[in-house]
């Protein structure tokens, strides 16, 4: 694994943009632009390719812990920055559209945990089909017989 991968790694999982790791860098004062961060995440068969050194994964390490935890005189919860951060992600317009889904259990009896089942509940009848204008139905795909050698008999 690449220092580029470990570093693709962390943007990804801690859902940063390069500006902010721009300013992560900026607090162990190491000054890095945009453009030059950007090359670490490109393809390696890309001409602006560039290899992330020791040096600037290192700086990046050092300033996440400070971004993250803050300094002994300044100290901060983790989890607030990471909140922060997920909150700042701009959300998609179409998403606004469709609800989150969440799959409804199949059982409700199931879904109550470790409770008993009701004794009181009806139980449920099967599924019948009210349709009396129902057409007949035709058959697409001839039946076909399978002659593989064994008798049915045997």
């Amino acid at each position: 694994m690449t220092n580029n991968d470990i570093l693709k790694k962390l943007r990804v999982a801690l859902m940063l943009r390069d500006d902010q790791i721009v300013e992560i860098l900026e607090l162990v004062d190491f000054r890095i632009s945009k453009s030059e961060l950007g090359a670490f995440f490109r393809a390696e068969d890309h001409e602006n390719y560039m290899e992330c050194g020791d040096q600037v994964l290192r700086n990046f390490l050092n300033g996440l812990v400070i971004h993250l935890r803050g300094t002994k005189e300044n100290p901060k919860n983790p989890n607030d920055v990471l909140a922060k951060h997920k909150a700042e992600i701009p959300k998609k317009e179409n998403t606004k559209d469709r609800p989150e889904f969440k799959a409804a259990p199949k059982d409700s009896e199931r879904a109550r945990g470790d409770q008993k089942p009701s004794k009181t509940g009806a139980a449920k009848k099967p599924f019948k089909k009210n349709n009396t204008k129902t057409t007949p139905k035709v058959q697409v795909v001839e039946k076909v017989i399978y002659k593989n050698g064994k008798n049915k008999n045997s």
